[in-house]
């Protein structure tokens, strides 16, 4: 009976708009309903009744007439607490204009696929074996020849491979390196890359073998996606999509075709580019993009690890 009771008290109040109301909140023509279901949120949690009504296209958030004072109080309170929040997006930085030394690279690795299907003796010596020296064999990188984690990203089965890497790969090469600076991108897509191939070399059989920049690849989208959950984490609902479509659409076209498709290599160089990107994001917000001097440092320490990875290759592999 006491329910009730209540029951009716509450069918007999008088409900009044709440915006309409007072002119404390003037501006409002009407409430849209993510406000109005906000604000019937906020008047819950403090035990006020209230319901959302529409008239037409427009919503309406009622109260009782004896409890308009504390609604109106409370949910000014609730609004000058939350003032400005979600910040605005913040300005996306200027992109480096480095796309032609990325494109150089990108030819370079071209040439060496030319060079590495080179079978006729050079000055009297036959050339090596490139695959079987530097592909990521998984026996061989648990056994301790780590420049295998390296030197797989630089080898493709044939120019098929390479070009469908580069292709559509080559693209978030180029935009991670405009974003980061050269030295810091290729820095962070090596580290991905081969710890994406030292993690597959861990879960999969020892006669297990691959090779490709896929993994790199992947670990850029990986570092792309990361970098803007860091950036735009007070908006992910407008942002978390594009740089995940991306890696959808890449896995699509790169990642399940084939039956020598090596999924695992694909998705730890995802994994740990997302692991770097989410420390990069970080590090970026707080002290911003690094310097020219540290990029080229950056840059050339990527490249001297791709070279001595080949010479401890030819010295020590086959």
């Amino acid at each position: 009976m006491a329910i009730e009771t209540e029951q009716d008290e509450t069918q007999n109040r008088e409900w009044v708009s709440l915006h309409t109301a007072t002119g404390r909140w003037g501006y409002l023509t009407a409430l849209s309903r993510r406000r109005a279901d906000t604000w019937a949120l906020v008047l819950e949690s403090q035990q006020i009744p209230s319901r959302i009504e529409r008239y037409g296209i427009l919503w309406h958030l009622m109260v009782p007439q004896d409890r308009l004072d504390d609604a109106l109080n409370q949910l000014s309170l609730y609004e000058s607490e939350n003032l400005g929040w979600p910040p605005p997006p913040p300005k996306p930085n200027p992109l480096v204009e480095n796309t032609l030394a990325t494109l150089s690279v990108l030819v370079l690795l071209a040439t060496f696929h030319n060079i590495t299907g080179i079978t006729t003796p050079i000055l009297g010596h036959l050339p090596p074996d490139w695959t079987d020296i530097g592909s990521a064999k998984a026996a061989r990188i648990l056994d301790g020849e780590w420049w295998r984690l390296i030197t797989a990203l630089t080898l493709h089965v044939n120019w098929l491979h390479l070009l469908s890497n580069l292709a559509i790969g080559g693209l978030f090469i180029i935009f991670l390196c405009r974003e980061l600076g050269s030295g810091l991108a290729w820095s962070l897509l090596l580290a991905s890359g081969a710890l994406g191939n030292l993690a597959n070399a861990h879960f999969h059989l020892p006669t297990h073998t691959s090779v490709g920049s896929s993994t790199l690849i992947f670990g850029g989208v990986g570092l792309l996606s990361a970098i803007n959950a860091i950036r735009y984490r007070h908006h992910l609902k407008r942002r978390w999509y594009t740089p995940m479509a991306g890696a959808m659409a890449l896995l699509a076209s790169l990642g399940t075709e084939g039956n020598n498709t090596d999924l695992g290599a694909h998705f730890f160089g995802f994994a740990f580019g997302m692991l770097l990107g989410l420390a990069t994001g970080y590090l970026l917000e707080k002290h911003g993009r690094p310097g020219k001097g540290v990029n080229r440092l950056l840059a050339l320490l990527s490249s001297f690890t791709v070279t001595m990875s080949w010479w401890a290759a030819i010295k020590f592999g086959g």
